[in-house]
């Protein structure tokens, strides 16, 4: 249908941006098992695609379903820099919504995976799985802090990953939106990229109680000590209030993600704990929401 102006001159019809989901992670941790279903799904699936093909393959239209593409260590030349431009030049780009679906795995997981196929690890052909996996993950850190959609995989069957994946990515649910919620270090900078960012150095400090500095905001004694705060429970359910309120109208806008950051001095007590309480409290609201800690994975990477 043509739209016209008063004046009878065409007004030009805004032309929805193209989806495109990146899927990548650690080798075994499910990306093929991803790949399958969001091709089942309807999506236009490119495995394995060279970087520096992406760009013409975008540019040169033609596409009539969502795209998702296979990316890891093993495409011909795979960089993290790479990767991560081409993920920067998408989100700037009006024409592409892009997200990244990063499959991730505990260590051990992914090394008995090796040794029960008996295949070896692209990153360590002529050495052991473990030395291939524990490379893989350490090459990864920038791209897995870069997910907008992060799946642990590492008590999950394949049908449970198929699922998982259904949920978040088939037509008509509400996970239609991907929804993410994030705690960060105010030290570090303010994460890229985030819709709705929330100040809780005002909330008491666990970090002043000997007994809990060494926690973080996962662990329950941490987040009954920033509750007791006289602050806490207004301020959470304004939060709460507010989010229920937006996240159907960004999904009935057309979203496809929105990110919710909280953000104190040292992203471990505070900030985490407002996280973990929210996205348990959306969760109850029948929306899918993934948590990323991002101070937390910095330590547990060594950075």
């Amino acid at each position: 249908m043509r739209v016209s102006s008063p004046a009878g001159m065409p007004i030009p019809q805004s032309k929805s941006p193209h989806r495109v989901v990146l899927v990548t992670g650690p080798s075994g941790a499910g990306r093929s098992t991803a790949i399958n279903t969001l091709e089942d799904l309807g999506y236009e699936v490119i495995d394995n695609l060279p970087i520096s093909i992406l760009p013409r393959l975008l540019e040169g239209g033609g596409l009539t379903k969502p795209l998702a593409l296979g990316l890891d260590v093993r495409n011909r030349d795979f960089s993290v820099n790479g990767l991560i431009e081409v993920i920067d030049d998408l989100t700037r780009d009006p024409n592409h919504e892009a997200e990244v679906l990063y499959l991730d795995c505990a260590p051990e997981v992914l090394i008995r995976r090796y040794s029960e196929t008996r295949r070896r690890h692209p990153l360590a052909p002529a050495e052991t799985a473990q030395d291939g996996v524990a490379r893989e993950i350490d090459l990864l850190v920038p791209i897995r802090a870069r997910a907008d959609i992060l799946i642990d995989t590492t008590e999950m069957t394949p049908h449970q990953l198929r699922d998982e994946i259904e949920r978040w990515f088939a037509e008509g649910s509400e996970a239609d939106m991907a929804l993410s919620v994030h705690s960060f270090s105010y030290k570090r900078g303010m994460p890229r990229g985030v819709d709705m960012v929330f100040d809780v150095r005002f909330l008491s400090n666990p970090y002043w109680d000997e007994s809990l500095r060494g926690l973080n905001g996962t662990d329950p004694r941490v987040q009954d000590y920033v509750k007791n705060d006289p602050r806490f429970d207004s301020f959470f359910q304004k939060i709460l209030e507010l989010t229920l309120l937006l996240l159907p109208a960004y999904r009935d806008e057309g979203k496809k993600h929105l990110s919710i950051a909280f953000g104190c001095t040292g992203g471990q007590h505070r900030s985490v704990t407002l996280a973990e309480i929210l996205s348990k409290a959306l969760a109850e609201h029948n929306w899918q929401v993934s948590i990323r800690h991002r101070e937390l994975e910095r330590r547990q990477s060594g950075l």
